[in-house]
């Protein structure tokens, strides 16, 4: 990527100089593990203007997202030293911090300003207070729609609708001749990913992962609920294959217009928006669907930079910390491909701009992000924080099993039926070993 103009060192690079306490070495080189997101490959796009200015070199480990969670996570339990820093976010950061893992980001500048932070952002990247890594950007999600499609069928979406609503919806704006599906959403296994939303998802039909006594919630009406409803919506209205599709292969089928309805995260409305999009000037943005029992389905994210703890490259990765989450970074973009494309979610103070607030999905993406609730995320009580994930470190593990459990339903190797019950089995027999129970 080229840049289209050249910001000077005091806009866009301002908090270089201030990091001086850093003691950075100018000659060194930091490598950096990151996932294939577009807001990702963009700023790798700008990294030449960093080193630019601070004589550090950059290499980048890039890495789909599955794979990326898999390769840090090892990585950093082994002390592996592979990464100066890495791509993480609020399920792994206050494990990794607590357990001495992480490098704590409690010295950044003065001129970073840690204080405008989103505090949804700033406490779920945080442990025992303390800020352990700094968000790229920050996310909730909610549905991206065809207006056109919509209209079409002779229906409005509501701001705020139901599920029943979006089934409905779903079924009118398919068109199998035309390669028009209803709805595009995530089936693919990984935690992180297929069961990101379905746990959303399922929080929205009172489900819950556990009871207050850790016990496995698989096989409750609520869980049945959720799988059934999204399996018969997408086998109904959905693309061939979604039981293996993910956060960019639904990116890709709708901006080349197969999507009438896309719910994922936040951040994919400056792409289904931008100039890869065929559909870019018949968008439109609403709240993630609930069914009425008080929980929405969407989930709170925020995609960070931490440095793992026994770095050779503290301070060098410190450095390239305070530039790619600060406010001279969001101007740097700006100024460049417009203030659509900046990164989202994560600073008060572009939510503040003026020229932000003009941004037609900038209220809508601020709006989902602070209904989230991760202390809060079920109609019954739950004994874990998180909204798509279980703030537990063997969660990671026992959903990915999960999900693979799922996703075989979705293409029907499986039942649902038995899905879930190898669901209610997989999860117990692991929090057993662990001693939950």
């Amino acid at each position: 990527m080229s840049l289209k103009s050249t910001l000077s060192a005091a806009t866009a690079l301002s908090l270089i100089t201030a990091t001086g306490a850093f003691a950075a070495d100018p000659s060194a080189t930091i490598t950096i593990a990151t996932v294939n997101n577009g807001d990702m490959i963009r700023m790798q796009g700008y990294t030449d203007k960093f080193t630019e200015e601070t004589g550090i070199a950059v290499e980048w480990v890039t890495l789909e997202e599955n794979v990326l969670r898999q390769r840090v996570t090892t990585d950093i339990t082994t002390k592996g030293g592979a990464f100066d820093i890495m791509t993480i976010g609020m399920y792994e950061t206050p494990i990794w911090g607590s357990n001495g893992w992480l490098v704590p980001l409690d010295d950044l500048s003065e001129e970073y300003n840690v204080g405008d932070l989103l505090p949804a952002m700033a406490g779920g990247l945080s442990y025992d207070g303390t800020l352990y890594a700094a968000p790229f950007y920050g996310e909730s999600s909610m549905i991206m729609y065809r207006t056109d499609l919509m209209e079409a069928a002779g229906l409005e979406m509501p701001d705020a609708p139901t599920w029943e609503f979006i089934a409905e919806a779903a079924a009118a704006m398919t068109d199998r001749d035309a390669d028009i599906n209803g709805i595009c959403l995530r089936g693919k296994a990984g935690w992180g990913e297929g069961g990101a939303f379905i746990t959303a998802m399922s929080n929205s039909f009172g489900a819950r992962w556990f009871d207050m006594d850790w016990n496995a919630q698989f096989d409750t009406e609520p869980w049945a609920n959720t799988l059934n409803f999204y399996k018969e919506m997408m086998d109904a209205s959905g693309p061939t294959g979604y039981a293996t599709n993910g956060f960019n292969e639904n990116l890709s089928l709708f901006n080349q217009g197969k999507c009438g309805m896309w719910i994922d995260a936040t951040v994919a409305a400056s792409f289904v928006t931008g100039d890869d999009s065929t559909v870019a000037d018949s968008v439109g943005f609403a709240l993630a669907p609930d069914t009425g029992l008080g929980k929405r389905s969407n989930w709170l994210w925020a995609w960070a930079l931490a440095i793992p703890a026994g770095t050779q490259q503290e301070a060098e990765a410190k450095q390239f910390i305070e530039w790619a989450t600060s406010t001279g970074y969001i101007d740097l973009v700006a100024e460049n491909e417009g203030w659509a494309n900046v990164p989202p979610g994560a600073r008060t103070s572009l939510y503040e701009n003026p020229n932000y607030q003009a941004v037609p999905f900038a209220q809508m993406t601020l709006d989902s992000i602070l209904s989230a609730d991760p202390n809060n995320s079920t109609v019954e009580p739950s004994p874990y924080v998180g909204i798509q994930f279980a703030a537990i470190p063997e969660f990671a593990g026992i959903a990915t099993e999960v999900s693979q459990e799922f996703s075989a339903a979705y293409a029907g190797q499986q039942t649902v039926e038995e899905a879930l019950e190898k669901a209610q089995a997989i999860t117990n027999e692991a929090m057993e070993a662990a001693g939950y129970r």
